[in-house]
This record gives structure tokens, C-alpha cells and sequence, in this order.
């Protein structure tokens, strides 16, 4: 069963950079995900909301999926279980686990980034039509 695995920068400390000009908050640290996407390519980034009192209903494909959470706040559910997300969080999704996103109310839409990385042997992911 897969572990939920969300990260928010509200339990990072920033690191700085570019001669202090530039504060960093590793969700991930570099090479972090290195040996479980060795061979691996970005299959995809999109933006994508869940209107007020939608769902993006359970589904599962065979990439390693990311949503970053741009505004609003959802309930996210992994395999069996369940947490809620919001602004500034990071979840990530492990291949061929179901999950989907629900918004909290006719009010509260949720908008994320999605991204995702496909391994060397990843079939062809079939997409909802535009």
C-alpha cells in the first residue's frame, strides 16, 4: 500500500543561493528521487482545477505523478487513505497507485501543477480528450 507523501515549505527551513539573492525551499532535494526515476522523463506538466464541489474522480496510470497545490485547498486521497491539501503542498503520487482530488465545496476550487515522470518501460498514458 502506498504511504501518502505530502510536503508543504511550511516544514521546510529556505536555503539561499545566488549569492544570497535567492531563498530555496527543497520540497525534494537534488537527486533525491534519482535510483526510483533512473531512466526516467518528464512525461507532462499542465495546471488544472477542480471547481467548487467537483472531483477529479480515482484513477491510476503508470508514471510517477506530482501536484503542486497553487490555490485552494482538497481533499487528496492515495490508496486508501485520505488527507487534506492546500496551498503550498507537495503530493506525490507513486506509479500504479489510485488516487483523485475532491474540492471542499461549492466555494472552494482547487488549482494545481501537475507533473509527472514516466520510466524507460512506461507504456503510452491514454489522457481524458480535450
Amino acid at each position: 500500500m502506498a504511504q501518502v507523501d505530502i510536503r508543504s515549505i511550511d516544514g521546510v527551513s529556505a536555503s539561499t543561493a545566488h549569492e544570497g539573492e535567492v531563498s530555496i525551499w527543497w520540497l525534494y532535494k537534488p537527486r533525491e528521487l534519482k535510483k526510483v526515476t533512473d531512466g526516467g522523463y518528464l512525461e507532462l506538466v499542465a495546471e488544472f482545477e477542480v471547481k467548487g464541489n467537483g472531483e477529479l474522480r480515482s484513477h491510476q496510470h503508470h508514471t510517477h505523478e506530482f501536484y503542486y497545490v497553487l490555490a485552494g485547498r482538497g481533499a487528496m486521497t492515495i490508496g486508501l487513505e485520505s488527507r487534506m491539501i492546500g496551498q503550498g503542498d507537495l503530493v506525490y503520487i507513486p506509479p500504479d497507485t489510485i488516487h483523485g482530488l475532491r474540492s471542499l465545496g461549492p466555494n472552494v476550487p482547487i488549482r494545481c501543477v501537475a507533473f509527472s515522470i514516466g520510466l524507460r518501460d512506461t507504456p503510452e498514458v491514454k489522457y481524458p480528450p480535450e
